[in-house]
């Protein structure tokens, strides 16, 4: 597994801690993401660091299937353009295998503008989840938008802050 700048990265686990069982679960936690201005990536990195230290962190052009090998959960993100997914993730996407996904906890994230208009065309997230779904994963959570001030950003004041809290919620 290699991040988008080359460098090697290991197989990654975030461990949550179960309440009242004195035991802790070993989850491996996949974020794989595009972005296009970079806020995207913003999110994408604070979601791996609020699902641990260890969360694999994957550019959808150099996520293949074997990064995904023993994925506990995955969480995948793009920005919404055109009301769809960017053409890399939508390609990620395909090239999975039917059931491809089976017993796997998927969540899907999108950045977005706060326009009606945009939202006549549907977002991202939505299409992602559709799609993680129909390979046989089991969303853990409803698709999450984070809003973008303009087109190339930056974030909304607070998105950071929500991105951080929704990631931590996928893990309970």
């Amino acid at each position: 597994m290699r991040h988008a700048s080359g460098i090697p990265l290991s197989p990654r686990q975030a461990i949550p801690y179960r309440p009242g069982t004195g035991q802790a679960d070993v989850m491996k936690v996949l974020v794989v993401y595009d972005s296009m201005h970079g806020n995207t990536e913003k999110i994408a990195r604070v979601i791996g660091g609020a699902t641990g230290p260890d969360t694999g962190l994957e550019r959808v052009g150099s996520a293949g299937a074997r990064a995904l090998e023993g994925v506990d959960l995955l969480i995948v993100g793009s920005p919404t353009h055109g009301g769809k997914p960017t053409p890399a993730t939508q390609q990620f996407l395909a090239a999975l295998g039917e059931a491809s996904l089976k017993g796997v906890k998927v969540a899907a994230f999108d950045t977005r503008l706060p326009s009606r208009f945009v939202g006549m065309f549907g977002y991202a997230a939505t299409r992602v989840a559709k799609d993680l779904e129909s390979k046989g994963a089991t969303l853990v959570a409803p698709p999450e938008g984070f809003m973008v001030k303009a087109t190339r950003g930056p974030l909304k004041d607070g998105e950071i802050g929500r991105a951080a809290k929704w990631a931590g919620a996928l893990l309970g």
